[in-house]
């Protein structure tokens, strides 16, 4: 057990070296490569008046997300009426989306459970 601590410490302090001799390096060409994103002056106010436009923006679109909600359940509807004329091809799509919609919910119940297949940890 103690060298496990051991062990763990060391790569502890490894990494934290690695980040003090490279990470401002990482972070500079990170806001370079991104500097069309930065609004100047980028100061804590600019950030709050940033993220109450995000908020509102959002919830601005509201009515037309759900405009185009109903829009896209009216055409699975025509198509569900419809379905005597269905392609094998618009058949498998909605199989393949269904079994990926599947897929991504079986990962995220693996991660929300600590990468174990078997069950949660105690």
């Amino acid at each position: 057990m103690a060298s496990k601590i051991q062990q763990l410490q060391s790569q502890a302090c490894q990494a934290s070296k690695f980040v003090a001799k490279h990470g401002t390096t990482y972070y500079k060409q990170l806001l370079e490569q991104n500097k069309q994103y930065i609004v100047e002056p980028p100061t804590v106010e600019k950030c709050n008046e940033l993220s109450k436009q995000l908020l509102y923006t959002r919830l601005a679109s509201i009515p037309g997300r759900y405009e185009a909600f109903w829009k896209e359940l009216d055409s699975v509807k025509q198509m569900w009426k419809n379905r005597k004329e269905l392609k094998v091809e618009d058949a498998g799509i909605a199989a393949l989306f269904g079994l990926e919609c599947f897929a991504w919910y079986c990962a995220g119940e693996i991660i929300g459970r600590g990468f174990t297949f078997t069950g949660y940890y105690p």
